[in-house]
């Protein structure tokens, strides 16, 4: 029994020593115990001990394997028992019944095949697992009570009710420690899913942290280079200074694209509205700001992610309109923070197509219980955000 990292992380060890210990370890001292002393008993006939010792150390061999098998099992549910191993121990059990009942121990023939019942029960559904038992219980009525019925020893009762509660006894006390067992790896299970996941929505997370400063710096890149090309020829003045702003903008980005890779940046709706103001206006159309007074109590989760949307709303009006006026409204007011950008020169199409635009940003505005909205009339377009300005809690 050999527990591998994960079942050390996960604080398993001891529980896994302890199940083993609770079911094979108890079930083997259980059978050499009654029936070694059985084999040991000085009245019993040698012809009934000498085939009881071979199949009791077959039956504990083929117990231990068994049980062992299911309780390192990685599968779920767990692969089927190998028939040989099956098979051995129910042979087994077949000779350690028939010698005692032959003998009239109505107390002992029961045990091993009550034992086998229970580790045959451990590898199937709840369905078939139920009928089996039951079918157990009430076959262990009858060998018991014939056999008393037949010697005329007037414990027929006994011999019928004492198997059948064995059966019963034996399977209980085995499936609960096992099941529990059980139920403790689908969660270390459900735990690791869990992890992964996370780690799945971290990196989509980073994705679309990446998307926003790359996408945007790269469009006013665009923009910047396609102007000082245009001005090379008429203003080589205006083209130079047109790329000194290309070359401060790829530093920006290459300090921004650092920052998120260290996770320590976190995009701000002040520094959005200042940058898109002044890109805006360095591709010739006229922004405008409307700030209303308490628009500054914004928690810093609502900020960034107003602040995101400030960019991404930027970007498309650079990318898919020919704009020459833009608005930008900020208020809060009623509990929650509401941002709106009117553009016009609006195309036919104006939120990414690819999802990693708006449509992304809307599930992260409704994951923090706000919402974003876009809508076109004629040439005019209009983002909507709002988010809740619940206070972050300290730290």
């Amino acid at each position: 029994m050999e527990d591998g990292p994960r079942d050390r992380a996960a604080g398993l060890t001891s529980f896994r020593r302890y199940t083993w210990w609770a079911v094979p370890g108890t079930t083997v001292v259980l059978l050499v115990l009654t029936y070694g002393a059985w084999i040991l008993d000085g009245d019993v006939p040698l012809w009934a001990r000498a085939p009881a010792a071979p199949a009791l150390v077959v039956e504990v061999a083929a117990t231990v394997v068994l049980l062992n098998d299911l309780l390192t099992a990685r599968a779920d549910p767990p692969a089927r028992p190998r028939r040989g191993r099956l098979l051995a121990a129910g042979c087994a059990s077949l000779v350690l019944a028939a010698l005692p009942l032959a003998r009239h121990n109505y107390g002992l023939w029961a045990i091993a095949p009550a034992v086998t019942v229970a580790i045959g029960a451990t590898y199937l559904p709840a369905p078939a697992r139920r009928l089996l038992v039951a079918g157990a219980t009430c076959g262990a009525l009858v060998p018991g009570a014939a056999v008393s019925l037949a010697a005329g020893d007037g414990e027929s009762v006994y011999a019928a009710l004492f198997p059948a509660g064995l059966v019963v006894f034996t399977v209980w006390m085995m499936l609960g420690p096992l099941w529990a067992w059980d139920v403790a790896g689908r969660l270390d299970r459900a735990r690791r899913l869990e992890a992964e996941l996370a780690v799945k929505d971290e990196r989509l997370r980073f994705a679309g942290d990446l998307h926003d400063i790359q996408g945007h710096h790269l469009q006013v890149i665009a923009l910047k280079a396609e102007s000082a090309s245009r001005l090379t020829g008429t203003d080589p003045a205006r083209a130079s200074a047109e790329m000194q702003e290309v070359r401060q903008l790829c530093a920006e980005a290459l300090r921004d694209t650092r920052a998120v890779v260290q996770g320590y940046r976190r995009t701000t709706l002040d520094d959005e509205i200042a940058n898109a103001t002044r890109v805006l206006a360095a591709a010739g159309i006229d922004a405008r700001t409307d700030r209303a007074s308490g628009a500054d109590e914004l928690p810093a989760t609502a900020g960034h992610l107003l602040g995101l949307v400030m960019r991404e709303a930027t970007t498309n009006v650079l990318r898919h309109s020919t704009a020459r006026h833009a608005e930008v409204d900020y208020r809060v007011t009623e509990g929650s923070a509401r941002l709106r950008i009117h553009n016009d020169g609006a195309e036919e199409t104006t939120a990414s197509p690819d999802g990693t635009g708006l449509t992304t940003l809307a599930e992260r505005l409704r994951a923090a219980e706000g919402e974003l909205t876009w809508n076109r009339d004629g040439d005019r377009f209009t983002v909507t955000a709002r988010v809740p300005v619940q206070r972050d809690g300290p730290g």
